[in-house]
This record gives structure tokens, sequence and C-alpha cells, in this order.
């Protein structure tokens, strides 16, 4: 253990099992953590012995031991690479029902580690590291936490820069740029696709249990921008192109040990055929171990399901909208217990301000869609607002599902097609200062 030295306590407390205790803000141990280092290692009860999964995910053969239900919060860049910040949030995951985080490894910046291989550290970036990598992920797991890499694939501006003949195109040759005036990469590319999975590859040998890949999609083709053009699509539609990548990309992954996820716009769960952006359920679905909807209730448009203000209900907003994922499982003979992780608005955007009320009505929603598992995404990755709506321990919370033995009704066209390609992902949420902006 190399972090701190207060961490060095904390892990050695628990070398016998993973036990509940805590490092204070300022690296001091609390009296928990003494307890816990005066407890016999022979006495000590795993974190996740109340809820271990009856099935692994697909075979379980080649994956780390992390449980099949993740509850877990989101961490970006710049509170990675703050020990004070982790020291915090290590504390909301040892005094909660939390048991992982999502942590940025590569985002709009560019990586957030050091690597070792050559062809993927060019594309690092400038916006510095976390400090010591490898110690960080012990200390994850000496707490009882599923460590996450979250990993933004094809939106990657210090990629388009470094490599810019493998950017999207315009049609007389030259660089396509988003509204934002950044170049994205080609997701065709077979150089792109090899280069996020090669820094996937190190990320899981490294430790990690899970690579979460966001942005894994196309940019919106807003008719005011430029045609986008792609000299590798070769006939291939976005959809298939994005689940070639995602099952290449997956089956490496969990020869490396560690699962696959991928987050995807919420309303890919209840619209059927592909939005613009190239993601389908039917498509995605059956080739990540999980999938995360981004079923944020403040970006349904007004009218979805019937709801005048979708903001203002997040509980129908997360059963409707993850209910209809688990259908589409069904219908897919996808039947793994917790394939659907669904993430958590924990921010405001529009009224109602969000607070611990609107945290656990999401979380009944998701419960009662037959999952357990949810993540919370506050994009300045501050949660103290949240804690109470969060348990003390993690129990499992979710429904039988299908309710009564039948699917929910159809709701697929509550949101039209032509609507839903036409709502702009709106997570863009001022963060505080010493945090990005992070729109996805």
């Amino acid at each position: 253990m190399r972090w701190t030295p207060s961490f060095l306590l904390v892990v050695a407390a628990c070398a016998g099992g993973e036990a509940k205790h805590t490092a204070t803000a300022n690296g001091e141990t609390s009296d928990s953590v003494a307890k816990v280092a005066a407890t016999p290692a022979s006495t000590a009860t795993p974190r996740e012995s109340a809820n271990a999964p009856a099935t692994a995910l697909v075979d379980g053969s080649h994956l780390k031991d992390a449980p099949a239900t993740v509850r877990a919060l989101y961490v970006n860049r710049w509170a990675t690479q703050s020990r004070k910040k982790m020291h915090h949030l290590i504390d909301i995951a040892d005094a909660t029902e939390v048991n992982g985080l999502v942590l940025d490894l590569k985002d709009e910046f560019g990586l957030n580690f050091i690597s070792r291989d050559s062809s993927v550290a060019k594309n690092a970036g400038h916006s510095g590291t976390i400090p010591d990598l490898p110690a960080v992920i012990d200390t994850l797991h000496a707490h009882g936490l599923v460590a996450i890499a979250r990993m933004v694939t094809f939106k990657d501006s210090v990629a388009a820069r470094v490599n810019p003949q493998h950017t999207i195109r315009k049609t007389d040759g030259s660089a396509w740029h988003d509204k934002q005036g950044l170049t994205w990469v080609d997701p065709y590319d077979p150089m792109i696709r090899e280069y996020n999975i090669r820094v996937a590859e190190e990320l899981a040998r490294m430790g990690f249990d899970e690579i979460q890949f966001d942005y894994v999609r196309f940019p919106e083709p807003y008719p005011s921008l430029p045609q986008q053009v792609f000299p590798d699509a070769k006939g291939v539609s976005k959809p298939q192109a994005l689940a070639d990548f995602l099952g290449a990309a997956c089956k490496r992954i969990n020869a490396a040990g560690a699962r696959c996820t991928a987050d995807i716009f919420g309303l890919v769960t209840t619209v059927r055929g592909p939005l613009e952006i190239g993601q389908e359920w039917e498509k995605i679905s059956p080739v990540a171990d999980v999938v995360l909807p981004m079923t944020y209730p403040s970006h349904y448009p007004r009218g979805s399901f019937g709801l005048a203000r979708p903001n203002a209900e997040p509980e129908a907003i997360q059963r409707i909208a993850i209910s209809k994922a688990h259908d589409r499982d069904l219908a897919l003979k996808i039947a793994k217990p917790e394939h659907v992780r669904p993430w958590v608005q924990a921010f405001t955007l529009g009224a109602p301000a969000y607070g611990p009320a609107e945290i656990e009505a999401q979380k009944r929603g998701i419960y009662a869609a037959g999952y357990d598992g949810w993540v919370l995404w506050s994009p300045g990755s501050k949660y103290d607002i949240f804690v109470p709506a969060l348990e003390k321990t993690l129990v499992t919370r979710k429904k039988p599902y299908p309710p009564n033995g039948t699917a929910t009704p159809a709701v697929a066209n509550s949101t039209p097609k032509a609507a839903a390609d036409s709502v702009v992902e709106k997570v863009k949420v001022a963060a505080p200062a010493d945090s990005a902006k992070k729109p996805r």
C-alpha cells in the first residue's frame, strides 16, 4: 500500500477480510478503524456476504470476484487526483450501501493515468494523472469497493489532435467539428478501436473490476452542421459498428479478467430502432456484460410516457424506462440478474431541485423494474446532500420481475423516435469551478 500512511493502517486492518472501516478526510484514522484493527481476521465480515450474487454474469469463469450488484458513485478526473476528495468519497461508501466507485481514467482531457504502452501514452494529454493509481485500486479493494474505470471512447479531442488522420471528416476531406468546436475520432476506424481496447486491457490488468465505455456513440448530426463522413464505414451501419466495437472490446476485457460495460442514452430503452447517434438496444445489450442507461428524468421531453413534467416524476421515469429495458432483455433471452444498471440523476437541471427525496424515488423506480444496482451521477462528484437517501448497508431491494408474471405495457413509442433524435443530451450541468463540465 503506497498512498498515505493512514491507508497503510486500513489495508493492514482488513488483510483477513473486507471489514467495514473508515478513514477521515484529513487522513487521520477514525475509531472505527481502530476497532477493525483490533478484530481478529477470522471474525471479519465480508462486505458483500449479505448480497452475494446467485448467478455470476456471463459464466463467471473469467471475471474477478466483484459482486453482480453494484451501487456506485461517479468520480470525475479532478476528484480522482485529490487524496482529500477520494478519502471523503470512500468515507461515504464505508458508511452506506455504496459498494463501488466509477473513476475517470480516460475522458475528454485524455488519459488520467500513466500508461506503459507507448502507443497509448502518446495520447495522454496534459491534465495530470491520478497519483499512484495501483495504490488507489488497492485501497478501493481493501474497502470492499468495486473499482470501475470509466473511458470516454469516441469523443476524444486529445486523440483527435494527436491523430488527425483518424477523425470524422467533412465532404471536402477536412476535419468535422461538433457544436463545441471539438473533433471526434472515427468510430469506424480500426486504429481508434484498437487504441481504446488497449487502454481498456491495460486498466483491466492493473486490477480494475470493470471497464465502462462512455460516449460509445456517434456525434449528433445536427442539420446546422456539415455532413459527417466516415472513410472506413464500407456500408456498415452505425449501430452495427458500435456493436462490432463493443463485441471485440468485451472479449478482450473479459480475457483480461474484468467486466465490460457500456453507457447509453436513456431514450434507447424505449425507442424502437436506432437513434441517429447509432445506439440501439438490440445491438448493444447482447454484447455488453452490463448496460448503463442514462435515464435522468430531466432528459425526457415534456409529455414522455404521458407525464407532463418528467423531471418532477423521478420514480415513474426510472420505473417505466428501466422496465422497458428489462422487457427487451427478456425478449432477447438475456436473463443475467444485474445486466441493467441505471444512472441516477444526482444533480439539478430545471425544477424541482433534486435532493435526497428524488434519489430515493429513482431508486424505488429501479427496484420496481427488477434491478438492484445503480450509479449516482454528480458532474462535480459532490454527494453530501444526497447521503440521507443512502441506506446504511447493501441489501437487495429489487422486486420480482415481470410483476405478476406479465411484462409491462408497451411504451416503445411513448417518446416518438423523431422526437428522441431531436433531444440533445442535456447533462451540460454547470459543475463547480474545480470540476469539468460533463456533457454526455
